[in-house]
């Protein structure tokens, strides 16, 4: 079951809909429990900042548990992916002193931490994804959207979009993970990525963990051929295995053993 919450009555004619004037962030319910709150919630402060937005005081911590316990958990769902779009409103304010309203979606899944299938990805090189700032958070992306479509005109699922260094930058979806030996290396938020509390919660465990060195790097699109195993993670859609990119297929069973290991420390932080 997919439904939407939202402040206010919305509008038609919001800065949202008529020029992308908006940023999205997700939180988690698993097991009827909202994890990673403070970093989502943290991350959503930062984002509402880099565009500019005007952050009403009552946006606290404990107002968006509440939010989520009351459209969310109150409904009986026990694992979801809720995406909470905050945007401008159309009040005659200027820019920077507009008030703010927001858009949420809970999206069901059985377990958001969870690695939910395998995916095959090419590179995409008509497009690139820039640098600054603004492309490090969940903002309007057109570059998105034609890739999105390519893929699927392409028979992929997901594709590696680079930056004008021709580096990796992430996927359409979210952030790309390669694992060679001992090492993750994960392209730099300055190289494009994106900034991702579910990744930082999982490679922060691994670290802890001694399991993995986690590196963050910059990486030629070429350099993708050298891992052994390839995870994407999407705060959005989720965690997902890469089976193949190109001609080379990936092995899964080492990330799949992580994933597992930070599902039973998460169950036990809740216990």
């Amino acid at each position: 079951m997919d439904f939407a919450f939202y402040s206010g009555t919305p509008a038609i004619a919001n800065r949202a809909f008529l020029y992308g004037d908006a940023v999205k962030v997700s939180f988690y319910v698993r097991n009827s429990e909202v994890v990673m709150a403070e970093e989502c919630y943290f991350y959503l402060m930062a984002s509402m900042r880099k565009m500019r937005m005007r952050i009403p005081l009552e946006y606290t911590l404990d107002y968006f548990q509440s939010l989520l316990a009351e459209n969310v958990l109150a409904k009986g769902i026990s694992d979801a992916v809720v995406t909470l779009m905050m945007y401008r409103n159309e009040d005659g304010e200027a820019l920077e002193k507009a008030t703010v309203s927001y858009y949420g979606t809970v999206t069901e899944a059985q377990d958001v931490t969870a690695v939910r299938g395998s995916l095959e990805l090419d590179v995409i090189r008509e497009i690139h994804v820039n640098t600054h700032l603004l492309n490090n958070i969940r903002v309007h992306c057109p570059e998105n959207i034609y890739a999105e479509i390519y893929a699927k005109e392409n028979g992929l699922d997901d594709l590696i979009l680079l930056n004008p260094s021709k580096r990796i930058a992430r996927s359409i979806y979210g952030n790309l993970l390669f694992l060679e030996g001992n090492e993750i290396k994960i392209p730099k938020h300055s190289e494009g990525a994106y900034i991702s509390p579910l990744l930082e919660n999982f490679v922060t465990f691994l670290h802890k963990q001694n399991l993995a060195v986690i590196r963050e790097v910059e990486m030629a699109a070429f350099e993708s051929q050298k891992a052994e195993e390839v995870l994407m993670i999407s705060d959005e859609k989720g965690i997902f295995a890469v089976e193949k990119i190109r001609n080379k297929t990936f092995a899964k069973d080492r990330f799949a053993g992580f994933v597992s290991l930070w599902q039973a420390g998460l169950n036990s932080l809740s216990n």
